[in-house]
């Protein structure tokens, strides 16, 4: 699998990397007659699997929890902003 960026993480306290497959930010117009909320407030896309330190696809992604998602999410919108 080829990764556009990789990066380092956690999961439940055990060092792994994610690697981001793909990776879209549409920033939002903000006006107030934007055609829906999509197009007023914009949106980031993200695709990506848990790796191991080695970069190999891994069980680790077993041990995801909500929380862990929406902290990874945040850490691959960080890395490519």
């Amino acid at each position: 699998m080829s990764y556009i960026k990789i990066i380092d993480s956690y999961i439940a306290g055990i060092p792994c990397k994610i690697g981001v497959e793909d990776y879209t930010s549409e920033a939002g117009s903000g006006h107030w007659d934007a055609p829906s909320d999509v197009d007023f407030y914009g949106y980031t896309e993200s695709c990506w699997e848990v790796l191991d330190r080695r970069g190999r696809p891994g069980w680790l992604a077993k041990k995801l929890t909500a929380s862990d998602e929406d902290r990874i999410e945040v850490e691959i919108n960080e890395a490519f902003n």
